[in-house]
This record gives structure tokens, sequence and C-alpha cells, in this order.
């Protein structure tokens, strides 16, 4: 009898909010193929349901994700770029991060390396227990931190970029957080509270205010001022007489939930 495969991303759902689980601890979690393919698989289908308002990252074992699975890279011929197996699904894992409307919270089981980092630098939040270590390790090893620089870079300070893009030194998770690759870091037995926390906020915005605020906040900056005075008052209007701003504001005025806030789980109910 074939034994069946062990999957290698879980997901669970409770409260409005999907957790992915990178389930692969024997290899710390690394990008193999077929983690990526069932990587790219839950994000779509979190994307897609109208009753997750948040995604949470996170990994089984003490690493979140140790980077590309080096066997498998190995394994492809020298002289063919385009063969490296990481270069197929991650760009595209990354943009789906990156863009998606939902808000997207890393929780970082643990330490993370190389392609990892482009994880926690796709999400719009991103949370490690003080103990835990980062590398961009990719310099030591003859390669380059390529297509994680397209998220990481827009995250980190750019002189703390080049120095652990370069020397592919280890540094503290306080150190991450302090250059702009984390949130927060906070003490290991905080972390559950904090991400709970953060979700729990976020659950009470307006999936359509979520999604454009996600989208002002990384245009903005690059706007002249005059067009971005132009174009913001443009949408604030449009978002005050939208069915979801109306909603708001009838339920602040009346002192009760918005209607897209989810229910409470009643005590007991399991995620599924």
């Amino acid at each position: 009898m074939t034994t069946p495969m062990t999957t290698l991303v879980r997901s669970e759902t409770a409260g409005g909010v999907r957790t992915l689980t990178l389930d692969s601890p024997s290899n710390r979690n690394a990008l193999s193929v077929r983690l990526l393919g069932e990587l790219r698989e839950a994000l779509d289908g979190a994307l897609a349901d109208p009753d997750v308002r948040v995604i949470v990252l996170t990994g089984a074992g003490p690493v979140f994700c140790s980077g590309a699975d080096l066997k498998e890279q190995r394994a492809q011929r020298e002289g063919e770029p385009g063969a490296a197996p990481v270069t197929g699904a991650f760009p595209e894992i990354l943009s789906l991060i990156w863009d998606s409307p939902k808000p997207v919270i890393c929780r970082l089981n643990g330490t993370a390396r190389a392609g990892g980092l482009g994880l926690v630098a796709a999400c719009d939040f991103a949370f490690a227990p003080l103990s835990a270590t980062f590398a961009f390790s990719e310099v030591r090893l003859g390669v380059a931190p390529a297509m994680i620089a397209v998220t990481c870079l827009r995250r980190m300070e750019p002189r703390a970029a080049a120095e652990y893009f370069l020397t592919g030194e280890a540094f503290s998770a306080a150190r991450a957080a302090e250059v702009g690759l984390l949130t927060r870091a906070v003490p290991e037995d905080e972390l559950d509270a904090t991400v709970a926390r953060y979700a729990d906020m976020l659950l009470r915005g307006g999936p359509e205010a979520l999604a454009i605020t996600k989208r002002l906040v990384r245009e903005v900056p690059a706007m002249p001022v005059d067009e971005g005075l132009r174009r913001m008052a443009e949408l604030s209007a449009e978002r005050f007489t939208s069915k979801e701003g109306q909603e708001g504001i009838r339920a602040f005025m009346e002192k009760r939930p918005a209607a897209w806030i989810p229910p409470a789980p009643a005590s007991g109910d399991a995620p599924r």
C-alpha cells in the first residue's frame, strides 16, 4: 500500500484568520519545489475565501525558513541559470504576499535565513522571538540574494541592507527590528499574544479600506505633493460615500461592531 505524502503547508482558519504553517521541519522548512507549490495553493485559497480577512504565515519546528532547498539546487546542471528550482514559483509567491489585498502577518517561530527573509519582508507585519537570528547567507555560497532583494530592500535601511547582504553575517531579532526587517521582536512567551492582538486590530478594519490603505502607504510617498493631495482628496470623498464607509460611520454612531467584523468564535470551537 502506498503511503500518502505528508502535507508541507498546513492551513487552519479561526475567526476570520487563516494560518498557513510551513511544516517541513526535517529540512528547516526549506523552499523546495513541493513546499512552494503547496504554499502557492494555500495562498490562492486564502485570498479567494471571502471569510478569510487576515493571513498569518508561520513555521513548524525551531526554524521559520532556511531558504532554498540546496539539495534540489545542487541537482541542477551547471550553466543553466533558468533551471534552478527556486526561481520558478518563488517570485509569484512573493508577489502574491506583497500585493495581497488582505493583510499578511509573518509569525516567525524561529530563525530565518536567505530566501526565508524574502517571505518575511513581503508580509505587512513581521514578529519574531528575541531568540531568533537572521542572515543573508547567499554570498557565502557564491550566489546572490537576488529575488529577495526586491522585498527586503523596500523594508530595510540601505546601510544595514548593504552590511548584511555583503557580509552574510548573522544578526539578532532586535537588530532586525531596528533596521526595518521586522515590525517587532518580542520575548518568546509574548509572540502569540502579539500576533493575536494585531490580527484582532486588522479584523476591525473594513476589507476594502485595508486593501486601499495598503496601496496608498506604498504609492503616496512617490507622488508629487500637489498630485498626491488632489488624488487623496478624491479617494477620501469616495470612501466616505462608499457602502463600506457609510456602514462604518453608522456602526460608530450606533456604538455597535461594523458588519465586516467576524463574530467571536464560540468557546470550544476548533480551527478548521
